[in-house]
């Protein structure tokens, strides 16, 4: 039972307490949550943050994009600031530019894209779907697949019936002819 507290706390701790190794970290007060800095620090990739993060400075980094899901544990936040790097705006800035809509308008007015060159220094928030052009190519290829996926299962699922429909009647007609020879035979 201590072993399973201690495990429990750790899990807590790591999930809501503990300073990522590569940011500043202050309290803002018990239950208020926690000031994070990790800005100008030539970070490459969002690091593990506490859920209790309430204000999170990533600005002045080496960040090109945010995997999908990897802020969605943040539910607290209050103020984000990621502007000044050098975010590749294409389908995989999709997930930032939706999370940053719902969570912090303002940081939409001033995060610019970096690359590619079509996109370069324009601003996050006014990209359109027709602009991340490679999320119109690959959203038909899904479909595509999952098209041919289901026509195959659905063929399938038809032979496997109309077997089975066969092999009723053909049962039918061998039990009737042997229920007839027996009659016969008699």
């Amino acid at each position: 039972a201590v072993v399973g507290f201690a495990v429990s706390l750790l899990f807590h701790m790591t999930q809501t307490e503990v300073c990522p190794p590569s940011c500043n970290c202050k309290s803002l007060g018990e239950m208020k949550g926690l000031h994070i800095d990790c800005s100008s620090r030539k970070l490459m990739e969002v690091p593990a943050l506490p859920v209790n993060t309430k204000r999170l400075y990533l600005q002045n980094n080496s960040l090109t994009s945010v995997p999908p899901g990897a802020l969605d544990s943040l539910r607290s936040l209050e103020e984000v600031k990621i502007f000044d790097n050098p975010w590749t705006c294409d389908c995989h800035i999709l997930y930032l530019k939706l999370w940053l809509e719902d969570i912090s308008a303002p940081s939409l007015t001033n995060t610019r894209c970096a690359t590619p060159a079509p996109m370069r220094m324009k601003l996050l928030g006014q990209l359109t779907g027709n602009e991340l052009g490679v999320c119109k190519r690959l959203l038909p290829v899904k479909c595509l697949e999952f098209f041919w996926r289901d026509l195959i299962l659905i063929a399938g699922a038809t032979i496997t019936l109309l077997l089975v429909a066969w092999a009723l009647k053909f049962s039918k007609k061998l039990v009737c002819q042997i229920k007839l020879n027996q009659h016969n035979s008699r």
